[in-house]
């Protein structure tokens, strides 16, 4: 392809891919390293019959004024990113320097609202994203090897997860795993304990998190599976039955190989999707118990006073936390193209 023809085939692409991703990135960045412009305070004195008293008024008119002069607000640097709501700095270097052990260190960084939703946002990934990859790649097989007649039926219900909005998914599960529900009545009569509740105990919360999570994210992994199992060489695979290998011979040594570049693709996807969780937490009503970096990006734009800096800060962080999982794999992915060039 002629460079200009390639140019003009690129430019819509790369055109929404300036405004719609590098701008808002960009945006965000920026308004992360900037603070509003404080109100002009001014002191007034009333008097009236019982004295005169001092009182503390914004100033409309100059604080106006000084807004107009610098648009974008204070420039602060990093030092939101520096404060005890994002990487705390100064409180780490506190508690590196007096605690005595590892545990008791990582002890003081959970009292920290970043490290604390770091630490479950890690968790719910590389909890999540291998067993759904797994789920779904033995959901594929399963049904790549039904009859015909019953692969249209095993499909639809496959994919029910998917079909259901995400918000509406948990807060059914929600209502499942409540005291009254049926698995929450079920749950405490296994463990013979009528008032364990699975909403009031943090493990047990972080654990329904971590299922729904790999329901409602599986069906994707299948979908991308299955469509991957009609593509296996069959010659290969009859080569292989000729030859006495057995089913998890043929699927460990022949299939999975196969499927290789679509399990990347999954976890590609799956990484940056689960470390950006904010759905199930709002639909299990779990902020009491679990946080994620997303939820406290919510936490900072609801209220009377958006802390929007603090917003955008977050943000920043979580798009290089995406980049730091993502390397890995891509740099693998890259090594592989090149040897394959």
């Amino acid at each position: 392809m002629k460079h200009k023809t390639f140019f003009w085939f690129f430019l819509p692409t790369g055109l929404a891919m300036l405004i719609f991703i590098a701008a808002p990135i960009v945006s965000v960045v920026m308004q992360s390293v900037f603070l509003p412009v404080e109100a002009v305070l001014i002191e007034t004195e009333n008097c009236g019959p019982f004295g005169c008293k001092v009182e503390t008024a914004i100033d409309q008119e100059a604080t106006a004024k000084a807004r107009e002069a610098n648009p974008l607000g204070r420039f602060a640097g990093l030092e939101v990113y520096k404060d005890r709501g994002h990487l705390a700095f100064a409180e780490v270097s506190e508690a590196w320097r007096t605690s005595d052990s590892f545990g008791a260190f990582f002890g003081e960084l959970s009292d920290l609202p970043f490290y604390r939703a770091m630490t479950f946002t890690l968790t719910y990934t590389f909890t999540v994203t291998p067993l759904l990859i797994m789920l779904g790649f033995a959901i594929a097989v399963a049904v790549n090897s039904l009859h015909h007649r019953l692969k249209g039926l095993v499909i639809f219900f496959s994919l029910l997860p998917m079909i259901v909005t995400p918000l509406i998914g948990s807060l059914i599960l929600f209502w499942m795993i409540d005291s009254r529900g049926i698995l929450g009545n079920f749950i405490s009569y296994l463990a013979s304990d009528p008032d364990l509740s699975l909403k009031a105990s943090t493990p047990l919360m972080w654990i329904s998190l971590i299922v729904y999570g790999i329901w409602s994210s599986a069906p994707f992994a299948f979908v991308v599976f299955y469509a991957g199992l009609q593509t296996v060489p069959q010659d290969t695979l009859e080569s292989a039955q000729i030859d006495g290998a057995t089913r998890w011979q043929q699927i460990r040594y022949v299939v999975i190989p196969h499927l290789m570049p679509l399990v990347t693709f999954v976890a590609l996807i799956q990484l940056m999707d689960n470390f950006r969780v904010l759905e199930p937490i709002v639909g299990f009503s779990a902020q009491a118990h679990a946080t994620s970096l997303s939820s406290i990006i919510l936490t900072d734009l609801s209220g009377e006073t958006q802390q929007l800096s603090a917003a955008a800060t977050t943000s920043v962080l979580t798009i290089i936390g995406v980049a730091i999982l993502l390397s890995p794999v891509l740099v693998r992915t890259w090594r592989d193209f090149k040897g394959r060039a």
